[in-house]
């Protein structure tokens, strides 16, 4: 699995953080979306995406994660501070880590989503949706 990342995010300062977390830890980061129609634009460059829930154009989120989840194979985690907001199953993503978050759960949850293991899950870091 490509170590690509998409990040849709529209407060610049969590989009740097996730941004910098990633990069240290060896990823690429491909894009920083703000809105569905630039995340939609970079997703096919990408294996896994970090999505907000309420983004620039509304609570897209969700739409956003089950259309590149769909289309492009894109694995994605969503990072929010509203998890009951998320409106898609565990079809459209490996699960969430709320807000704030901690850079050990985003690094598990993008080890997880590269194939590098469960740890995300078996440390209880991302949440996992109902299916």
């Amino acid at each position: 699995m490509t170590k690509t990342a998409l990040i849709v995010e529209d407060e610049i300062f969590v989009a740097l953080d996730l941004e910098r977390i990633l990069t240290d830890a060896g990823y690429t980061v491909a894009a920083i979306a703000a809105d569905r129609e630039s995340a939609l634009a970079a997703a096919p460059e990408c294996g896994f995406a970090f999505i907000d829930v309420n983004l620039r154009d509304g609570p897209t989120g969700p739409q956003i994660a089950e259309r590149i989840a769909r289309d492009y194979g894109v694995k994605v985690v969503f990072v929010t501070a509203n998890p009951a907001q998320i409106t898609c199953d565990g079809d459209c993503a490996m699960g969430y880590i709320r807000k704030p978050f901690s850079e050990k759960a985003i690094l598990a949850a993008a080890a997880a989503a590269t194939g590098g293991g469960d740890a995300a899950n078996d440390e209880g870091l991302v949440t996992k949706l109902l299916a």
